[in-house]
C-alpha cells in the first residue's frame, strides 16, 4: 500500500476524540503486524479506546519515537463539500477530515514502515500513536507512563503535527476546566426567595475578562502570538426559561501559558472568586478537564539539530497551538514538532493535504531510518 491507499483507509474512520477508537487502533495493528513490527496495544482507563506503541529495531537501545494521534475533531459542518469520511482527491490536494491534523502524518510514517523494517536498524524507531489529543491530550499521558516496559529512554520525539514540515522547538501549555455554580430556582416575581446561578456567575465571568486583561499586560515571550500567556471564558449555559429563576450555571474556561507559567495556576483566581460564592449559600465545583505542559526544547539542543539536517531548514521557535510534545518533555525526552499539513487548514470544513507534503513526511522519516541504520 501507497501513502494515498493508507491515508483512505484512515480517513474513513470517524475517528472522532471522546469515542471508541478499536477499529482505527485495529487496523493499524494489522497493518504493522504485516511487516513483521513489534506492536503493541495500550487500552485506556475508559476501556473502550486505546493508544498504539510499536517497535522498528532493537527495543533495548536509544532511539527516536515518531508521535501522532488516531483521533480527529467532529466534521458536522454543513460547509463540507463531499463526505468528511471519505478521501477525495482533487488535483494535488487530498480532502477529509484528520488529512492535515493529522492522519496525513500517520499515513507518511506507515507508507515509511517497510523501507523502515527493510534497513536493519542500529537505533529503534517507535510508533507512538494516542487517542483523545483532541479533547486535551487525554491518551498520551498513559502511553508515556507505559514507556519504560516498552522500550529504552527515546533519544527524541518527533511529534507530527502539522507544521508545514518545518520543525518546531516550543508551543504554549494549556489547561482547561468547568466552573458549576448551583443555586435554588423559584418563580421569577419572588427573586428574594430564590439564588440565581446566572447572576452569581456573572461575577465570575467577570473576574476571567479581568484575569485575561492582566495577562496581556505580561510576562512576555517574544517567541510566540501573542506574546504572553491568555485566557476566556468559551462555553457559558444556563437556565430554563425567562421567567424561572435559573438554579445552574456552568462556564467552561480556558488557559495557555507561555514556557515558564503553569497554565492552571492562571484559572486559580477565576476558581477562588467561584468558590467564595459558597458563602452565599450557591454549590460550587471546578472541575479541571484538560491540561498539557508547555513545550520548550533549547536551540542547541541535539535533537533540533537533527531535525534541521533532515529537513534542511532551522527550526522555528515556537507555534501558538498545542501538543503532545509537551508532555514527553516533562517527562524527561526531548521532543519537537514537524509534519505536514497547515494548522490554518485544520478544524475546518473541506480539510486538505497536499500530496507533495506527504511524500516530503515520508522522504524525511526513511532518512531518519538512513541515519539510525548508520
Amino acid at each position: 500500500m501507497d501513502v494515498f491507499d493508507i491515508l483512505d483507509r484512515l480517513v474513513a474512520f470517524p475517528s472522532v476524540a471522546g469515542k471508541p477508537n478499536g477499529d482505527i487502533a485495529g487496523w493499524i495493528e494489522a497493518y504493522l503486524a504485516e511487516h513483521g513490527t513489534q506492536v503493541t496495544l495500550l487500552p485506556g482507563p475508559e476501556g473502550d479506546r486505546s493508544n498504539l506503541f510499536a517497535t522498528i529495531g532493537p527495543a533495548d537501545i536509544p532511539g527516536y519515537i515518531l508521535s501522532g494521534h488516531m483521533d480527529v475533531v467532529p466534521a458536522g459542518e454543513p460547509q463540507w463539500s463531499s463526505s468528511p469520511f471519505a478521501l477525495r482527491r482533487d488535483g494535488e490536494r487530498l480532502y477529509g477530515r484528520g488529512t492535515t491534523d493529522m492522519k496525513g502524518f500517520l499515513a507518511a510514517t506507515l507508507a515509511a514502515v517497510p523501507h523502515l523494517a527493510g534497513l536493519h536498524l542500529a537505533r529503534p524507531i517507535h510508533l507512538a500513536f494516542s487517542y483523545d489529543e483532541e479533547i486535551g491530550c487525554r491518551g498520551a499521558p498513559h502511553l508515556i507512563a507505559r514507556l519504560p516496559e516498552l522500550c529504552a529512554k527515546p533519544l527524541g520525539v518527533i511529534v507530527g503535527e502539522p507544521s508545514g514540515m518545518r520543525a518546531v522547538r516550543g508551543h504554549k501549555g494549556k489547561a482547561a476546566a468547568r466552573v458549576t455554580i448551583k443555586g435554588r430556582s423559584g418563580h421569577s416575581s419572588r427573586p428574594d426567595l430564590g439564588l440565581n446561578a446566572v447572576h452569581a456567575m456573572a461575577d465570575v465571568l467577570s473576574s476571567a475578562v479581568s484575569e485575561a486583561e492582566r495577562l496581556s499586560q505580561g510576562p512576555f515571550d517574544s517567541s510566540f502570538e501573542p506574546p504572553y500567556s491568555s485566557l476566556q471564558a468559551g462555553v457559558i449555559a444556563g437556565g430554563q426559561s425567562v421567567n424561572i429563576i435559573p438554579d445552574t450555571c456552568m462556564l467552561d474556561l480556558e488557559a495557555r501559558a507561555i514556557p515558564g507559567v503553569d497554565p492552571a495556576s492562571l484559572l486559580a483566581p477565576v476558581n477562588a472568586r467561584a468558590e467564595s460564592l459558597v458563602a452565599e449559600g450557591f454549590q460550587v465545583e471546578c472541575t479541571p478537564m484538560s491540561a498539557y505542559p508547555a513545550l520548550s526544547l533549547p536551540q542547541d539542543a541535539t535533537l533540533a539539530a537533527l531535525l534541521r539536517e533532515l529537513t534542511g531548514e532551522a527550526p522555528l521557535a515556537a507555534v501558538s497551538y498545542g501538543t503532545e510534545a509537551g508532555l514527553y518533555q516533562a517527562a524527561g525526552i526531548d521532543a519537537i514538532i514537524c509534519g505536514p499539513g497547515d494548522i490554518g487548514r485544520a478544524h475546518k470544513p473541506d480539510e486538505y493535504i497536499l500530496t507533495s507534503e506527504l511524500a516530503a513526511c515520508q522522504r524525511m522519516i526513511e532518512a531518519l531510518g538512513t541515519r539510525c541504520a548508520v
